[in-house]
C-alpha cells in the first residue's frame, strides 16, 4: 500500500457516510496521514435553472449550517481540526478537485452505492471525482440498511 500523507474524505452526510469514514480512517491510521473532509453543497439555483421566482439564500444558508454541523460531529469523533473541515457550495467532482489540489491531498476517499442503468449512464459523483483526479481515488462501496 502507497505511503499517503494527506487523505480527503468526501461525505454526503448520509447514514452510509459512516462507512466511508471509517474505511478512511483505517487506511489514515495505518499510513499516519492527516485527514480533511469534504462536504459539497450544490447551489439551489443549479438544481431548478433559475426557474423558480423566489430568493432561495436563506434555504442554501440553512442548508449548510446544517452540513456544517454534520460535518464537525464526524469530524469530533476523529479528533479532525476545524481548519480540515470543508462544506463548500458548488459541483461535488470539481470542488473535491479543486480541494485536493489546494491542499495537497494524496488520496481522495469517496462513497459509492454501485448504481446501476440510468444512474450509472448518466454518471455519478464518484465517477467524476475519478475522472478527474490528480490523485489516487478510493471509492468505498458503501451497504445500505434498508430497515
Amino acid at each position: 500500500m502507497a505511503s499517503y500523507k494527506h487523505i480527503l474524505v468526501g461525505l454526503d452526510l448520509s447514514k452510509e457516510s459512516s462507512q466511508v469514514l471509517q474505511k478512511a480512517a483505517d487506511i489514515g491510521g495505518a499510513c499516519g496521514a492527516d485527514l480533511s473532509l469534504a462536504h459539497v453543497i450544490e447551489p439551489l439555483t443549479f438544481a431548478y435553472g433559475g426557474d423558480i421566482p423566489m430568493d432561495l439564500s436563506e434555504v442554501q444558508e440553512q442548508l449548510q449550517n446544517q452540513a456544517k454541523e454534520q460535518l464537525r460531529k464526524s469530524a469530533d469523533r476523529l479528533g479532525i481540526p476545524a481548519e480540515r473541515q470543508h462544506v463548500v457550495l458548488g459541483q461535488p467532482a470539481t470542488e473535491i478537485h479543486r480541494l485536493a489540489e489546494e491542499r495537497e491531498v494524496d488520496l481522495i476517499v469517496i462513497g459509492s452505492h454501485g448504481r446501476h442503468g440510468l444512474a450509472l449512464l448518466l454518471g455519478s459523483t464518484a465517477n467524476g471525482v475519478l475522472h478527474g483526479a490528480s490523485c489516487d481515488v478510493l471509492a468505498v462501496r458503501v451497504h445500505v440498511d434498508e430497515k
